[in-house]
């Protein structure tokens, strides 16, 4: 399977969005639900299952693919059909697929899903009540506006939004430079949201960074495809009153971020302080997380994403 990504609880101060009163809707009138935000960065929605009982799930899209607990699994009956290598943070491990009837998730449906049946145990430290990963094997039939701001995830079949959203069209990284992980048991999902950024502290070589809004916080990984960029060797183990999952991670020096003729300033970049033997030489950089934004627009058939849109 190509990379799925597991999951690095980081609380950053930088997470924290501002609530706006005005009432806001969908561009195009496009159907939108209202997200739970959990550490003020986290998306959880209502998913319906096999047209009958709803669930929470994290919106996600740095998963390939849904993932569902397997105390929900079980619930449901689910057959494993295969197994599958998993890609996370840090480690490399193996899972099992299942297929779905159906997943409904913002008024839109799509049916014979496959799904990922794995321990979900930090996200259902975050949040108990969180079921499952609403991961890109959904999320790619849509348009896809996360409004931060105004707390509002809205799904568009018909491509109304993209004609409306305004602001730089960054583009996505083509697909033959995000390769596939795995062997014979490798599964086709929809690709990697990747883009291609320049951070201060990197000289000239562009950085791959995967979009990401089941994370709260920019991950820089150990190395691409055993390049490893010199800026990790300046990394500084954090101390203080730390989680478990926040001391696995090194802070970094904070970056300039350049995406297009964009600036962020002052980026607090964390990477893993050690990672599994059996790793995958990975294809891009580290995470971005959709909460650095107020809005992030993606389109996945177009292959762009806008941030912050008017």
């Amino acid at each position: 399977m190509k990379n799925f990504k597991a999951f690095a609880w980081l609380v950053l101060a930088a997470a924290v969005v501002p609530t706006l009163d005005a009432e806001t809707r969908c561009p195009g009138n496009i159907a939108s639900v209202t997200p739970r935000l959990v550490a003020n960065a986290l998306l959880v929605i209502p998913v319906k299952i096999n047209h009958e009982r709803s669930f929470d799930f994290m919106v996600d899209t740095g998963s390939q693919v849904t993932v569902v607990d397997p105390s929900l699994a079980l619930e449901l009956g689910l057959k494993p059909r295969v197994s599958v290598g998993l890609l996370s943070t840090a480690s490399f491990a193996r899972a099992s697929v299942s297929v779905l009837d159906s997943l409904e998730a913002v008024s839109q449906m799509v049916e014979h899903p496959l799904v990922i049946v794995q321990d979900l145990g930090q996200i259902k430290a975050a949040d108990p009540r969180i079921r499952g990963v609403l991961g890109e094997n959904f999320l790619a039939h849509f348009d896809m506006l996360i409004d931060y701001g105004h707390k509002m995830l809205c799904l568009d079949p018909s491509r109304d939004m993209r004609d409306k959203v305004r602001g730089e069209r960054i583009p996505l990284v083509s697909p033959p430079l995000v390769s596939p992980q795995g062997g014979e048991d490798e599964l086709e999902f929809a690709p990697r949201l990747v883009i291609a950024v320049h951070l201060s502290g990197v000289d000239s070589r562009q950085v791959l960074l995967q979009i990401d809004s089941g994370s709260d916080g920019p991950i820089l990984y150990q190395s691409r495809g055993g390049n490893r960029l010199a800026l990790l060797d300046r990394a500084a183990q954090r101390t203080g009153a730390l989680s478990a999952a926040q001391r696995a991670f090194a802070a970094l020096p904070a970056q300039d971020l350049r995406i297009g003729g964009r600036t962020v300033s002052q980026v607090p970049f964390v990477t893993p302080l050690s990672v599994g033997s059996n790793l995958p030489a990975r294809d891009e950089d580290g995470l971005l997380p959709t909460a650095l934004f107020q809005r992030v627009f993606i389109s996945f058939a177009d292959h762009f994403v806008v941030f912050d849109p008017k």
